[in-house]
């Protein structure tokens, strides 16, 4: 089936089975930063924000992108600028061995889009489903502050 959608603020049309996964059509129109970590929606490696919400592509069909507007972490720097949310994590030291970061940074990017100004209790609550193993997440909670703090 035929399925169009807005990505990255370019229209994409592109043809896709019934049963593929959004994640494997973002790879595959090569979003590389749209990681498979466990597969089952609950590592946070894949997320991208559809429609302003942050979702697990790993659990989204590809013919369900039809009809909107998708970001992945490729489209959020500008004029080779980072976003405020990617030069914070930076600046935060919020990355390590960088799997898992193009998911918190679409999750942390999802919450500020909803919420500008969070408490550190909802910045926790807007980065559930998202695993990190190597910084501990006091330095990820410290780079949506940053964020937060510079939109």
């Amino acid at each position: 089936m035929q399925v169009r959608f807005k990505l990255n603020d370019e229209v994409v049309e592109v043809e896709v089975a019934d049963d593929e996964r959004a994640l494997d059509l973002l790879r595959r129109l090569g979003m590389k930063g749209v990681k498979e970590g466990c597969g089952e929606g609950e590592c946070g490696a894949c997320t991208i924000i559809v429609n302003g919400k942050n979702v697990a592509s790993c659990l989204m069909l590809a013919p369900e992108l039809d009809g909107t507007e998708v970001w992945t972490i490729e489209g959020l720097s500008k004029n080779g600028q980072l976003d405020p949310v990617q030069k914070a994590f930076v600046e935060a030291g919020a990355i390590q061995c960088g799997f898992c970061t193009p998911g918190m940074v679409m999750s942390a990017k999802a919450l500020l889009m909803k919420n500008p100004r969070p408490t550190e209790e909802e910045i926790k609550k807007g980065m559930e489903g998202n695993l990190c193993r190597c910084t501990g997440y006091f330095k990820i909670i410290e780079a949506v502050k940053k964020a937060a703090g510079e939109r």
